[in-house]
């Protein structure tokens, strides 16, 4: 069965505009995934300071004059 040039034509139309919207949106979830590691990196940060902090400040607190 053979399709009228129309119907290839339509066709191929069809599949580049999806072959546009697939590849046009290929890091739209980068964004998230980059907040999402940024604030892991500031929390794991936070923790080390106040772990240091009280190190550093129970070390102060030993030193006699």
């Amino acid at each position: 069965m053979l399709l009228p040039p129309i119907a290839y034509r339509a066709a191929l139309t069809h599949l580049a505009r999806r072959h546009r919207g697939a590849t046009t949106r290929s890091d739209a979830g980068y964004s998230t995934e980059a907040v999402v590691v940024i604030a892991l990196l500031v929390a794991a940060a936070i923790v080390v300071l106040g772990i240091l902090t009280v190190k550093l400040t129970n070390r102060a607190n030993t030193i006699n004059f």
